[in-house]
């Protein structure tokens, strides 16, 4: 598992700068990034090395955000893995709400049911 980091940020040239480099100057890397647009600006989702420098570089920053427990998966780089993966959590009752690729290659997932979806992954031989 890894803390997630949620960034509501303006839609204008820059503010992805603005927040990497808040980041960069309290020697935080990011580890995985999603971005998706919302009217009037953009949620950025992401994940770092260091989750307590990374709240420390966002107060810091003046950045308003929010944080949560994600799980990261290793699947196989074959047909089919994400497939079945995504069908046992779907048999359980397991809804994804987002998912992202790390630098690593694992899949970031934010799921209803964080402790269920890391047995069901475990047992799947995905972790």
């Amino acid at each position: 598992m890894a803390t997630e980091f949620t960034v509501a940020l303006e839609d204008r040239p820059g503010t992805l700068a603005d927040l990497s480099e808040a980041l960069a100057k309290n020697a935080v890397n990011i580890t995985a990034i999603h971005a998706t647009p919302c009217p009037g600006e953009w949620c950025v989702q992401f994940i770092t090395n260091n989750a307590d420098a990374t709240m420390l570089a966002l107060k810091d920053g003046g950045f308003d955000y929010t944080a949560q427990e994600v799980l990261l998966v290793t699947l196989a780089n074959e047909p089919g893995t994400l497939a079945r993966l995504s069908r046992a959590l779907g048999n359980a009752g397991i809804n994804i709400n987002s998912l992202y690729i790390a630098m690593s290659g694992q899949i970031v997932l934010d799921v209803t049911d964080l402790r269920k979806a890391q047995q069901i992954a475990m047992s799947a031989g995905a972790m």
